[in-house]
């Protein structure tokens, strides 16, 4: 019998949603809403999800003591674990942005001898090191725009969205992002990847992929079929078969989903009819 493949979930926090959903469309089992246990087993696809702190799952997926976790890639980076990012997951996005009162700093080497203070002092120290900035990492647990005015900072280090929360405490952005993050699957860096993990990456692609695009159906005059492709070339081409009504073809592709209206706009000008547009469940491509 194969072995069981361990997986970590975020237990709880912005990332446990909807890794729990891609999951679940992967054709994985999860806990149901409400339930807290915090090991599941899925016995038809031989897995075991273990649900962790997502600021855990990096350092247990590096001892080997599950094989692979959903994490973010700022938790990742901060961890210090020996584990690598496999594939990005396209949730969870998040930008960080060094942040401090108007004057104060320009750029990132003007922070030396300032104190930073930041939740992921092991990221931003490896940050400033690789740039040679000699500044003092202060490690708070939330709450960290108000590190400044209460004089415990000169500068932050911590998620930006809108920024409304910064100008409130009356701070600015100073320089480049430090770090775009989001979901991503890890797994050990110095470890033999088995066909479980496989199976998980190629449904978690096609996931993916399905959310991404929808499939488009249409009917076409045949001497126009060059032109229908040219605004549906689908990922390796379309399907074109022969209607009954002389002349005229069925179409089928894929399509971004968030070009499908302009699409459909497009076809209909050049003579294309009874367009269709339907969600892809599931797909390997």
């Amino acid at each position: 019998m194969s072995t069981t493949l361990r997986i970590a979930v975020p237990n709880k926090g912005s990332l446990a949603g909807p890794a729990a959903e891609m999951l679940r469309e992967a054709g994985y089992r999860q806990r149901t809403n409400g339930a807290r246990d915090l090991v599941l087993r899925d016995p038809d696809n031989n897995v075991e999800f273990f649900y962790l702190r997502p600021r855990d799952i990096a350092v247990y997926v590096g001892s080997g003591t599950v094989d692979v976790g959903v994490t973010g890639r700022d938790l990742l980076l901060d961890s210090g674990s020996p584990a690598e990012e496999v594939l990005a997951l396209g949730f969870g996005g998040s930008t960080f942005h060094f942040a401090a009162r108007p004057g104060t700093a320009e750029k990132v080497s003007d922070f030396a001898g300032l104190r930073v203070a930041t939740s992921y002092a092991g990221l931003l120290e490896t940050y400033l090191a690789e740039r040679g900035v000699d500044a003092a990492v202060i490690r708070l647990d939330g709450a960290v725009e108000t590190a400044v005015q209460l004089g415990v900072a000169d500068v932050i280090a911590d998620v930006v969205e809108t920024g409304t929360t910064l100008r409130q405490a009356g701070l600015e952005i100073v320089g480049e992002p430090i770090l775009k993050s989001e979901a991503v699957l890890v797994a050990r860096a110095d470890g033999a990847r088995p066909p479980a993990v496989e199976l998980l990456l190629r449904r978690l692609n096609g996931v993916m992929v399905a959310r991404e695009y929808v499939m488009m159906d249409y009917d076409i005059r045949a001497e126009r079929v060059e032109e229908a492709s040219a605004l549906t070339p689908g990922l390796e081409s379309p399907t074109v078969s022969p209607l009954h009504r002389e002349g005229w073809v069925a179409v089928r592709a894929m399509v971004p989903r968030a070009e499908a209206q302009r699409v459909m706009d497009d076809l209909w000008a050049i003579g294309a009819r009874a367009i269709l547009v339907t969600d892809i469940l599931a797909c390997r491509i």
